[in-house]
C-alpha cells in the first residue's frame, strides 16, 4: 500500500474533509466499542415574530456523557432565565438518553459562574497568559 499523503491546510478547512474526518473516527469508535452515538440535541431560542433561531444550546452525546458544544443566549433575552431554561432542557434530554451527566467548556470572559450556579464543577483547566484565554472544563453527574 502506498503512503498516504499529509496535506495541512491552515485556513478554512472544506466542510467535507471535517465530515470525513468526523466520519472516521466515529466508525473507529463504533469498531472498539461496539456503540454508536446517538445523534445530537439542540434547545433553540427563536424570535417570537419571525421563528428565526437566535440563539440556543447544541449538545452532543459520547459514551454514556452529553457535551454542550455550543450555548448562546442573545442579548436581548439575558438576564431573563433563558440560559438557566435550556440547560435545564439539555439536563432533561441527557437524563432521557441514559447518560451520567453532562460536561462542557467555557472560557474565562464567557459563563463560568453561571455554570457553577447550576451545579457544574471544574475538573479541568488551561490558564491563559500571551494572546490566550483560560479556558474551564465542567461536569455534572446526575
Amino acid at each position: 500500500m502506498p503512503s498516504p499523503i499529509i496535506e495541512a491546510v491552515p485556513g478554512h478547512p472544506a466542510d467535507e474533509d471535517r465530515d470525513a474526518i468526523y466520519m472516521a473516527l466515529r466508525a473507529y469508535n463504533t469498531a472498539q466499542t461496539g456503540k454508536s452515538d446517538r445523534p445530537d440535541f439542540a434547545v433553540l431560542v427563536r424570535n417570537p415574530e419571525t421563528r428565526a433561531v437566535e440563539g440556543g444550546l447544541y449538545g452532543e452525546e459520547s459514551f454514556g456523557w452529553a457535551f454542550i458544544r455550543y450555548l448562546v443566549v442573545p442579548e436581548a433575552y439575558r438576564g431573563q432565565g433563558i440560559g438557566s431554561r435550556l440547560m435545564a432542557e439539555a439536563e432533561k434530554i441527557a437524563r432521557d438518553r441514559g447518560h451520567i451527566g453532562i460536561w462542557l467548556d467555557t472560557y474565562e470572559f464567557q459563563a463560568r459562574p453561571f455554570y457553577e450556579k447550576l451545579g457544574y464543577k471544574v475538573f479541568g483547566e488551561l490558564e491563559g497568559g500571551d494572546g490566550a484565554h483560560g479556558q474551564f472544563f465542567l461536569k455534572k453527574r446526575f
